[in-house]
């Protein structure tokens, strides 16, 4: 059986996930009379004390949808070099919104308020008007990072006295909370919109959440709907979803020990340069001779372990519900026979 460490997407409904959606009372969504559609809905936004959710199909769709609700064509976002919706997302920001993006170098993936203020243009006919600061917790690229909630909380004051939105990609926000144990609620209350991932972590087999205003998510379904993301009966996905929120948040932090061990097991191999700081449940080493990674990841992948490149000099592991501590254990020893040089 082969070791997935490509990402925490690959994860698969587990029996009583399955059970669950078979189980579910359906209708149409776009009509706005699937019941369980509605209660994943609900269920969102009052443990987050937000006003209203969305159901969408993908994090890129609730991301590109939060964004364009905040944006007017010709604006500009505010998001570190690294985000997901700038690397990611296949142009979304300029092809869905009309809008530019002001690129900060931050630390693995996050940035201050001080960073923030230096980006936001000045009232100048010749530079867009920044209309949106965009935030990712934890950061992919950064190694799963977590905000230090001290700094999201100045972002987000200073947004307020300029009147500058801010959004969430929340893709593995859960994953973030269970780290810095923060009431869902008040980590919330800091954004306007926040985009949430089901099936990453939390291991639902598709499907995101926006959460924010009641004017925002009436304006996002119109949004979603011309984006070709109006669902029938969509309850049968919708039941994974509430499943997943209600039933795998807590286990998160099994997902976090296990990429630990993995990092503190194999950073001292001598073909490894760096293991980025582990706060949650991904694994990026960068490489003494970067040439070696396609070698390497088709050396694991020989030996039934998958991995991905992550840029020209890294690769990323991620660990996952479907993971266990036997074949987290399977990794480790095969990681460390291998000959590189």
């Amino acid at each position: 059986m082969k070791i997935d460490f490509r990402s925490d997407t690959v994860t698969k409904p587990s029996k009583e996930m399955l059970d669950y959606m078979f189980q579910a009372e359906v209708g149409d969504d776009v009509y706005g009379e699937d019941p369980t559609v509605s209660a994943l809905e609900k269920f969102a936004s009052e443990y987050f004390g937000k006003e209203a959710a969305l159901f969408c199909t993908s994090g890129t769709q609730s991301n590109q949808i939060g964004i364009q609700l905040n944006l007017k064509p010709g604006g500009e976002v505010i998001c570190h070099a690294d985000s997901h919706i700038y690397r990611y997302e296949g142009g979304g920001i300029a092809k869905n919104s009309g809008a530019s993006v002001k690129l900060i170098d931050g630390n693995y993936g996050r940035i201050n308020v001080n960073q923030v203020k230096y980006a936001v243009n000045p009232d100048d006919i010749h530079l867009p008007l920044t209309q949106l600061v965009s935030l990712e917790d934890t950061a992919n690229k950064g190694g799963g990072a977590v905000y230090d909630f001290n700094d999201i909380k100045e972002i987000a004051n200073y947004c307020k006295s300029v009147g500058l939105p801010m959004h969430l990609d929340g893709a593995r926000m859960m994953n973030a909370l269970t780290v810095n144990g923060i009431v869902p609620k008040e980590y919330a209350s800091q954004f306007d919109t926040i985009s949430l991932c089901l099936s990453k972590g939390l291991g639902a087999p598709i499907g995101s959440l926006l959460i924010g205003k009641k004017d925002h998510i009436k304006q996002a379904r119109r949004i979603r709907k011309s984006m070709g993301g109006g669902m029938r009966q969509a309850g049968y996905i919708a039941a994974a979803g509430l499943f997943a929120l209600q039933h795998n948040v807590d286990r998160l932090k099994e997902d976090h020990l296990k990429a630990s061990y993995l990092g503190d097991s194999i950073k001292d191999l001598e073909w490894i340069k760096e293991v980025y700081p582990i706060q949650t449940n991904i694994v990026i080493i960068e490489l003494m001779n970067p040439s070696l990674q396609p070698t390497i990841i088709q050396s694991l992948k020989e030996k039934d372990i998958l991995c991905n490149a992550f840029g020209p000099t890294a690769i990323r592991f991620v660990t996952h519900l479907d993971i266990s501590d036997n074949q987290i254990q399977i990794a480790i020893d095969v990681l460390k026979s291998l000959r590189i040089g």
